[in-house]
């Protein structure tokens, strides 16, 4: 429900002060592998023009890999910045209080999605390991990108439980703790 204008406001509490630095640097991490994903590709595609020269082998393989670490490490940034999807046209005349009750029951539901996620990718990668599962072309060891991808989910569901507890606490306050941010 809370539009953000682009200005993210650093927290104020003890908490998001703590996960604050840790969800930017996340990011900053996910913005360099999203630029390397960006080089191998137009570097496998320029390959392909040159006679002789060809693709990055398994390339295909290695953006998947490397898009799924970077979603994973931009996710706690944009919830802890109210930056993932909202819809919002039916809140925009809404009162305040109602926005921030919208923004606590919607991360509340994210929570649970995020919780459950992050609880059958403990199991999926585990299943991996234990049958040996290998990506097609780089017969790469399809588990090994799990454990950092469950702690990266286990980041996104305490930022998320951060959220959820901000909101609820703006709900009851009626008004938005960071509103230099928002509108």
């Amino acid at each position: 429900m809370a539009e953000s204008n682009g200005k993210a406001s650093r927290p104020t509490d003890s908490v998001g002060r703590a996960l604050y630095p840790v969800a930017r640097t996340l990011a900053i991490v996910g913005g360099f592998v999203l630029s390397t994903l960006a080089a191998i590709t137009t570097i496998s595609i320029i390959g392909r023009a040159i006679p002789g020269v060809g693709p990055i082998y398994g390339d295909f393989e290695i953006v998947a890999i490397g898009t799924g670490v970077a979603v994973f490490c931009f996710l706690p940034w944009c919830q802890l910045n109210r930056g993932n999807v909202v819809v919002d046209f039916f809140m925009t005349a809404a009162p305040t209080r109602a926005k921030t009750f919208m923004d606590t029951l919607g991360a509340a539901m994210y929570l649970v999605i995020a919780t459950l996620l992050t609880w059958r990718m403990i199991y999926g990668g585990i299943e991996m390991y234990e049958t040996h599962e290998k990506s097609l072309t780089l017969n790469f060891p399809r588990w090994s990108t799990f454990p950092l991808s469950i702690v990266l989910m286990g980041f996104l569901v305490i930022v998320i439980a951060y959220t959820v507890g901000r909101s609820a606490a703006e709900t009851r306050a009626g008004r938005y703790f960071d509103e230099q941010s928002l509108y």
